[in-house]
Parts: structure tokens; C-alpha cells; sequence
């Protein structure tokens, strides 16, 4: 009885994380077009002299903190690293989704920079090792920031929403030229918009931190794995 209680409770929580990620796919497809703009942009572009040099003194700090590390002291930091960034990503989000477009630009652009470093000192089949793991870790970032910016749409799309059923045209113009002043003003006086906003956000927000539980949490800890293996082993 116990077990099929179990397995019930993962099987609904699998179901609506499904649902909802549906729901979300044009937010997390915005974030995988910024993602690979800037992924093309890091490898093609060339960098600033400032900011390539800081990319690599931040790529030798890392490989100092983890050189002599075990496979197991790998896997833990590289999997406590990304779920941190992901987790921040979804949650920083609120703030209109700027935050989870920075986060993916940021990644997508230092990922171009490295791969096309590393392929032009080893060969573009080196390539082939980020693939294992990349399949796995890749789509929780895109779905945590997907998800984050979704969260910090609504605030915006919610606010619109609420001013054009009301036909409040000087609500709109002030919202499009001092946003996001207006919406947080707003929000702070107006209680309608106020619970209107609030109920709509805790369930976007149940069911991100569900599918942060659920799918991307799994999926970055065997990313974690095989890329702390690899690591030690290569």
C-alpha cells in the first residue's frame, strides 16, 4: 500500500511538471535562441583583450580549485555549482526575467568561447567529451531559466492585462515608459492587481519549484556524474 502511495505521488508530480513545461515552451525556447546566439557569438566574435582576459583567469582559478580533487569531490562540486546557477536562474527570474536572459547569455557565451578555444588547440572532435554529459545538463538550464523568465513575464503580462480589460489608458502608458517603476508602485497600492498578481505567481511558482525537484535536480546530478568521471579519468 505504502509503495503504490509512492509511486502515485511521483507519477502525479511527474505528470504535472509535464504539463506545465508544456505550457512553458515558448519561454524556454526564447531561452535556448538566447542561449545558442550567444554561443555563436563567443566562438565567432572575437573578444575585447579585458574580457577574454578575464574569462581565462576565471577558467585557471576553477582548474586550481578542482586540481587534486577525486572523482567523487569532482561530481560534488561541479553538481553543487550548477545547481546553484539553475536554481538562481528559475528564482532571479522574478525580477521581469532579466536576471535567467543574463544567466543564459552569460553561459551560452563563455561555452563559445572555451569550445572554440579548445578546438582550435585540439581539434573539433574534442567536442565529443562535453556531449554526454551536455546532454543532460543543457536541458535543465534551459528549463530553470525558461522557467524563471516565465516567472518574470507574468508580472509584466499580468500588469497589461489588468489596465486593458479596465481600458486605464494612462495605467498603460506609464507602464510601458517607467516599467518596471509602475508595476512595482502599483503592486504596492492597488490590492486587486496586487491579489490578482499574487495568486497567478505562487502557482507559477509551484510549479517551477516542482519541476526543479523533479526533473532538473535529477537530470544536472547525472550530468554532474559523468562529467566528474570524465574529468578524473581524462
Amino acid at each position: 500500500m505504502q509503495n503504490k502511495k509512492t509511486e502515485n505521488f511521483f507519477t502525479e508530480n511527474y505528470r504535472k511538471s509535464w504539463e506545465y513545461i508544456k505550457e512553458s515552451k515558448n519561454f524556454i525556447y526564447s531561452i535556448l535562441v538566447i542561449f545558442f546566439l550567444f554561443v555563436l557569438i563567443g566562438a565567432f566574435v572575437p573578444a575585447p583583450e579585458l574580457l577574454e582576459k578575464k574569462i581565462l583567469e576565471y577558467i585557471q582559478k576553477l582548474l586550481e580549485m578542482t586540481s587534486g580533487m577525486s572523482s567523487g569531490e569532482l561530481i560534488s562540486f561541479i553538481f553543487l555549482n550548477n545547481i546553484q546557477s539553475s536554481f538562481f536562474g528559475m528564482i532571479f527570474g522574478i525580477v521581469f526575467g532579466i536576471f535567467s536572459i543574463i544567466t543564459s547569455s552569460l553561459n551560452g557565451y563563455l561555452l563559445g568561447f572555451v569550445s572554440s578555444r579548445v578546438v582550435s588547440e585540439r581539434g573539433i572532435f574534442v567536442l565529443l567529451k562535453l556531449f554526454p554529459h551536455g546532454i543532460f545538463e543543457l536541458p535543465a538550464l534551459f528549463l530553470s531559466a525558461g522557467l524563471g523568465l516565465r516567472l518574470g513575464i507574468s508580472f509584466i503580462s499580468k500588469y497589461f492585462k489588468y489596465y486593458w480589460k479596465r481600458k486605464n489608458t494612462l495605467a498603460l502608458l506609464t507602464g510601458i515608459l517607467l516599467l518596471p517603476f509602475s508595476i512595482i508602485f502599483t503592486l504596492i497600492f492597488n490590492k486587486k492587481l496586487r491579489k490578482y498578481q499574487f495568486e497567478d505567481f505562487i502557482f507559477k511558482l509551484n510549479n517551477s519549484l516542482r519541476i526543479f525537484l523533479f526533473v532538473v535536480f535529477p537530470l544536472l546530478l547525472i550530468a554532474a556524474i559523468i562529467e566528474g568521471i570524465l574529468i578524473y579519468l581524462l
